[in-house]
């Protein structure tokens, strides 16, 4: 089998700046670069008709590389909520040291904690574009690490 690795994760979002301030000061995702890439080839690859001005922003935390895609051109583009159950990516989970300081600061930078879901060590907030995040507890991530989910 060749070679695999784990690249990124992209995400689409309205507002960079405000992206940015949500994954980088409140789940500490640190900067390592942005790129404006030009309309073509980009609009082939992301089969998106030019002009698109697109930026891409990438953050890293423990490994995992978040894209941030702004389109400088996107119009009035509507978002469907996306439901548990329909096929694809649902959602991204995150470990926290402490869940409800998290949740007490996600109004402040944006998001919305979906205080219905809370089942005591575990919650579901949407960031200011609406994509779900799952948090848990670090215990949960210990666990998959020594294999014991």
């Amino acid at each position: 089998m060749p070679g695999v690795a784990f690249n990124h994760v992209g995400q689409c979002v309205t507002d960079l700046a405000r992206s940015r301030r949500f994954y980088e000061g409140l789940l500490g995702f640190s900067f390592e670069r942005e790129i404006s890439p030009p309309d073509d080839p980009s609009g082939q690859l992301l089969r998106i008709e030019s002009p698109i001005g697109m930026t891409a922003c990438y953050l890293r935390r423990d490994g995992l590389v978040l894209e941030l895609l702004h389109y400088a051109n996107a119009g009035t583009i509507t978002r469907e909520t996306r439901v548990m159950n329909e096929p694809g990516l649902t959602h991204v989970s995150l470990s926290v040291d402490d869940i409800d300081e998290v949740c007490r600061r996600i109004p402040e930078f944006g998001g919305e904690v979906l205080a219905d879901t809370n089942i005591g060590f575990g919650v579901f907030v949407r960031d200011p574009d609406g994509q779900l995040i799952e948090l848990l507890p670090m215990s949960y991530r210990e666990q998959l690490d020594s294999g014991n989910a």
